[in-house]
């Protein structure tokens, strides 16, 4: 840590900025934030989308608007994940902010602000839904490979006993085996990497991810898994193809070590939180995704990257 030097005097030295304190110690800090990243492109009516706005009065810290166009008022919360909350917004940004910089789990948050379990799991799944799905647009070459990871439906949520992991049979999980596949793919022109759960693992979705790209002709690459043959015949991909059965990971250019990189990250990001359900877990992996965005931004930066997503 630096320390700061002042006319030949050394100092105390300076906190770092990986955890934005100033916005968690009151309400207005909190309303004054919201309003900084909601608004930041203007005002703007949250039910006609006019622009036709005054301010008039305030909603205790929350500045109130009128819409000229529909005659409706509204405030920075209104229509956002935070309206009709009883959880302040220092509370709301204090969870967002550790569930996705550190992944810190629900228990922990639990324990920190003193709110019920289940008060924290809503929030943050209100939070993950809010959350949109990325656009998939591919520049080539592209790495594509699927993991399989546990989540099912928990016992309260279907008519049926809870699974047995210990039990569980080998090879390839199922949508309807509580073990849905989850394909990643990685896009070495653009440096992107998409993390998306499915129903099957078969042809018809391998096609649906890799169907929007740049150029004519997508030069892919994949393991050995069947559902990738079709990919052969396709003239608008060029397929080539390691088998890993065969002991065979790389040939030049050709490997899935990014993907498998990427998807060794997102189950550890899924481990922590124990007992995820499969209906869950599009939103789990969304917020995962965001947590890579926010790689090397500074605390504040980071936390409204993290709001702006959401909104």
């Amino acid at each position: 840590m630096r320390l700061k030097v002042e006319e030949g005097k050394r100092t105390a030295p300076a906190v770092p900025d990986m955890f934005p304190i100033s916005r968690f110690v009151s309400e207005s800090a909190g309303a004054d934030l919201l309003q900084q990243v909601r608004w930041r492109d203007g005002v703007k009516c949250p039910r006609c989308r006019s622009d036709l706005t005054v301010r008039n009065g305030s909603y205790r810290v929350y500045q109130r608007y009128l819409c000229k166009n529909c005659g409706r008022t509204f405030n920075d919360k209104t229509g956002t994940i935070f309206a009709h909350s009883k959880l302040i917004l220092k509370e709301w940004y204090f969870t967002i902010y550790v569930f996705v910089r550190f992944n810190t789990s629900l228990r922990q948050i639990e324990a920190e602000l003193d709110l019920s379990y289940r008060t924290v799991r809503r929030r943050v799944e209100r939070f993950a839904r809010a959350l949109d799905a990325p656009a998939i647009r591919l520049s080539g070459p592209v790495e594509i490979d699927e993991v399989y990871v546990s989540a099912g439906l928990k016992s309260r949520e279907r008519d049926q006993e809870s699974r047995s992991r210990g039990l569980s049979p080998r090879g390839r999980g199922s949508y309807a085996g509580d073990k849905p596949p989850v394909f990643t793919l990685v896009d070495r022109g653009s440096d992107e990497r998409y993390v998306v759960p499915a129903k099957s693992a078969d042809e018809s979705t391998v096609r649906l991810l890799l169907a929007d790209h740049k150029e004519e002709s997508l030069t892919v690459y994949t393991d050995g898994f069947r559902a990738y043959d079709p990919l052969e015949n396709d003239d608008a991909v060029d397929r080539e193809y390691v088998i890993d059965g065969d002991g065979e990971y790389v040939d030049g250019e050709v490997h899935v070590n990014g993907c498998e990189s990427h998807a060794l990250l997102a189950r550890r990001w899924l481990s922590l939180h124990r007992g995820v359900s499969k209906d869950k877990l599009t939103p789990y992996l969304r917020a995962f995704e965001l947590r890579r965005e926010l790689y090397r931004k500074p605390g504040d930066e980071a936390l409204k990257h993290a709001l702006g997503a959401a909104l």
